[in-house]
């Protein structure tokens, strides 16, 4: 047995619960983070890779979602060079889209608005002379392709640099370790965790429970026992075939159902995704399910019809979204930070999150979380320190 007191316990190794851990620790407060597997082994290595402003949420209204989400995507492009990189993106609309172009350009128009109207936030229209040079899409029935930028990551070495720079910030990390439970005592929290086969008890004054979907499994582990939100686990699959789309992202719209999926660059192959299917069981499970697989490789083909290249894989990851009726694809995507006591927050749990906003949802933790925690001297602002892989 050990004992140790921290400022900050973080539960969870995933982009969100790394940028908490950097954020506490260029605040100058002592902190932990504790990560069962790896760190980015859930949903954080199993997103799309891309820092965008969600152009699609505009559909939902979600402005402040866009505009928040554009300007971490600028910090990032200026903080972490290596790891994250402006992309054109193409959006195609054809005689049969559900999006007709009116719709795509006033929507790029808000979109570039929100940007700041910005020198990458401009759109413009690809002459028809240009198009025989996307990748091979299909131009029949084609009436307009769009271009914008966004940019595109590495999710896994992102999260990896987040941690890196939070340790140099003093942040401890413990992993592979298990969080066995939590029990409130006085203004504290004892925290047990088990590593290898050592067991290791803690004092933190706070906890935050970025456990993305094993959230509800941290919780039950914490006495007394915290208000849980209802939310519903929404499976995104992936598939990867070999040859590479060279000429940037296409946005299209899947042929089954007029969702939105990418069609990707990605380590010398092509990535497609993704699904939004109900998922339900243990959440270390989650595969791409056959059907997500030919709904993927149809998308393709529908649009790329002589990209034949072979399947070399598939994954899927879990998103944490508000329980509700209806298609995941109209549900909410901001992130949800629900206190424990929202006068006095000794406990954050964060539900959902996009790769995209990580940085500002911690700092929103770090601010709920400010009254409960000792007055310390700030190391840095996350929004100035450099990121490499």
């Amino acid at each position: 047995m050990s004992a140790a007191d921290y400022d900050v316990v973080v539960i969870g190794g995933g982009i969100h619960g790394v940028g908490v851990a950097q954020a506490a620790a260029a605040a100058g407060h002592s902190v932990l983070l504790i990560e069962r597997v790896a760190l980015a082994s859930g949903t954080s290595s199993r997103s799309s890779k891309l820092i965008h402003g969600g152009l699609r949420y505009l559909e939902n209204a979600r402005f402040g979602l866009v505009r928040e989400s554009l300007h971490e995507r600028e910090i990032l492009l200026r903080i972490a060079p290596a790891l994250v990189h402006r992309i054109p993106f193409h959006i195609p609309v054809y005689g049969n889209s559900h999006r007709p172009p009116w719709m795509i350009r006033a929507g790029l128009s808000l979109y570039a608005l929100l940007g700041g109207l910005s020198r990458h936030a401009h759109f413009d229209t690809l002459p028809r002379s240009r198009w025989d040079s996307l990748d091979g899409l299909d131009t029949r029935g084609l009436k307009a392709v769009f271009r914008y930028e966004d940019a595109q990551t590495d999710d896994t070495l992102l999260t990896q640099a987040v941690m890196r720079s939070a340790q140099k910030f003093g942040a401890e990390l413990r992993c592979p370790a298990n969080f066995l439970l939590a029990r409130r005592r006085g203004d504290d929290f004892v925290v047990h965790l088990l590593e290898g086969q050592d067991e290791h008890i803690c004092r933190a004054r706070t906890l935050v429970n970025a456990a993305g979907p094993w959230v509800g499994t941290v919780l039950e582990r914490i006495t007394p026992r915290p208000a849980v939100l209802t939310v519903d686990l929404v499976q995104g699959a992936h598939i990867i075939v070999e040859n590479e789309t060279r000429h940037g992202i296409y946005y299209l719209e899947a042929p089954q159902d007029g969702r939105a999926v990418f069609i990707m660059p990605w380590q010398e192959h092509t990535l497609i995704g993704t699904t939004e299917t109900p998922f339900d069981g243990d959440p270390a499970a989650v595969r791409a399910r056959p059907e997500e697989v030919a709904y993927l490789q149809e998308t393709l083909w529908r649009y790329f019809p002589d990209h034949r290249g072979k399947l070399l894989g598939s994954f899927a990851g879990l998103r944490v979204l508000p329980h509700g009726s209806g298609a995941a694809f109209h549900r909410s995507r901001e992130t949800i930070l629900h206190p424990d006591n929202p006068d006095s927050v000794r406990l954050i749990t964060v539900y959902g999150g996009k790769l995209t906003g990580y940085r500002a949802t911690a700092v929103k933790v770090m601010r709920l979380l400010k009254k409960s925690l000792p007055a310390r001297a700030p190391r840095a602002d996350t929004s100035e320190i450099s990121l490499s892989p």
